[in-house]
């Protein structure tokens, strides 16, 4: 039994690396999931518009606001501090510093009460961008752990392992809440334990990420200093010259994130405003996304691997467009839950996907810069799309159903870009880059 799970795993990571290597990359994975699902999908966003801004009509909108204002913080200082960590060999030095700065933003919340709406959106963004800074650098690990042809399952075991921290932290949150509901409290009272229980959690979980994880062999010339835009539009006009193909994944994925993003944020207010589930329900509707999900990112890694990147994704985006449809005209509690289930086996899927296809057309000596190009696409997707709900929740005097339907519109425009990508010839523009850095540290 032992050398079979050794034969599975070898075969698909580069030599080398350790089984541990991988699990203990898995578990940051593990960790932060619990962070996204108590914090930003279930618990704190819905406490926020129901209970911190009650009675303010604009509460949603200041709520993805502020996260959208997160998010731009990311997508300007991404690309620079990924640079940085592969010139100076600092993954992992990133890596902690944006976990300590998550996990104590996270605790802060646990002091947000009714009416501090200020004071919630602060920290509420504080956290969200160190997450985001640790997701795109753990993510700059896969290509040195993976082999190209396992990039997807490899990418699928740790995203589908995520998604179980996810329910951990589900789940200690399901009973603090049940048990303080029936001692007649209210989410005032124990929305801040689900806060503190979760950066706990977080803490705890990420600790085998520092200690077995290793940073990546290969080291890129550092780059000259450059004012934040001049970068960004350098790193652009490189992509566009030399790495075409690369350039439209990042539009495909800037596009099926924006709508993906609405779903994670925005699913438990969705689900309380329209379809009236109390905290308790929302909590078991997102522990039905995350099962899922879970099963999705998993089993079809396989798949990926198997029939194709792009011909993978697109089944994935296909999938999305069904699932808003159902979501948005239906009246039954049935078919909202066949939607929710739907929604949990695409988004882990699609988010796997793309994390797995930016690892293969990656350069080898430079994957945290492009992996913080990836998540400059992810964090411009997550300033559009919760906005544009916000803003049509507004306009139409608080319509979820039609600012939900609108959200397909960005699962088609991802689908359709992606159609235009040719993965082998992405694959080649790697190779010349490979080839090129090799000769000039030859010369």
């Amino acid at each position: 039994m032992g050398r079979a799970k050794d034969a599975v795993a070898g075969g698909a990571l580069h030599p080398g690396v350790r089984r541990r290597e991988l699990w203990s990359w898995a578990m940051y994975d593990f960790a932060n999931s619990g962070y996204t699902t108590v914090v930003l999908t279930t618990v704190f966003n819905a406490y926020f518009v129901g209970v911190v801004a009650a009675g303010h009509t604009w509460g949603t909108l200041a709520l993805t606001a502020a996260l959208s204002t997160s998010y731009l913080i990311v997508m300007l200082s991404m690309p620079s501090l990924g640079a940085r960590a592969d010139a100076r060999a600092g993954h992992r030095r990133l890596l902690f510093t944006s976990t300590v700065g998550c996990v104590l933003a996270t605790a802060v919340l646990a002091t947000v009460g009714p009416g501090a709406i200020a004071w919630g959106l602060f920290w509420l963004a504080a956290s969200n961008v160190f997450y985001c800074v640790g997701e795109s650098t753990v993510a700059s690990f896969l290509p040195s752990l993976a082999r190209p042809e396992s990039m997807g399952r490899v990418s699928g075991w740790g995203w589908s392992f995520g998604y179980f921290g996810g329910m951990l932290a589900l789940g200690l949150a399901l009973w603090v809440a049940s048990t303080a509901g029936a001692r007649g409290l209210s989410a005032s009272d124990y929305v801040p334990w689900i806060m503190l229980l979760t950066s706990v959690l977080f803490a705890l979980a990420a600790l085998p990420s520092f200690v077995w994880l290793r940073e990546p062999k290969h080291r890129q010339a550092a780059p000259p200093a450059q004012p934040v835009f001049a970068q960004l539009r350098a790193a652009w006009q490189e992509t566009r010259r030399d790495f075409p193909d690369f350039q439209r994944l990042l539009l495909c994925i800037a596009c099926y994130q924006a709508g993906i993003t609405v779903v994670i944020t925005l699913s438990a207010v969705y689900a309380t405003e329209v379809m009236g589930f109390d905290m308790q329900h929302t909590m078991l509707l997102v522990f039905l996304v995350n099962i899922a999900a879970a099963a999705g990112a998993f089993a079809f890694g396989y798949v990926q691997d198997r029939i194709g990147h792009k011909r993978a994704l697109a089944i994935t985006l296909v999938g999305w467009i069904v699932m808003v449809l159902l979501a948005s005209a239906t009246q039954t509690l049935a078919v909202f839950w066949l939607a929710a289930a739907l929604a949990g086996l695409c988004m882990g899927t699609s988010q796997s996907a793309g994390r797995a296809m930016v690892g293969v057309l990656a350069p080898v000596h430079r994957p945290a810069e492009f992996f913080a190009l990836w998540t400059f696409a992810v964090q411009l997707a997550a300033v559009v799309g919760p906005l544009t709900y916000g803003v049509l929740v507004w306009l139409t005097g608080g319509n979820h159903r039609v600012a939900l339907l609108a959200t397909g519109v960005f699962f088609m425009l991802g689908l359709w870009i992606l159609a235009g990508l040719d993965f082998t010839r992405g694959q080649r523009d790697r190779d010349a880059g490979n080839q090129a850095v090799a000769f000039v540290r030859v010369k």
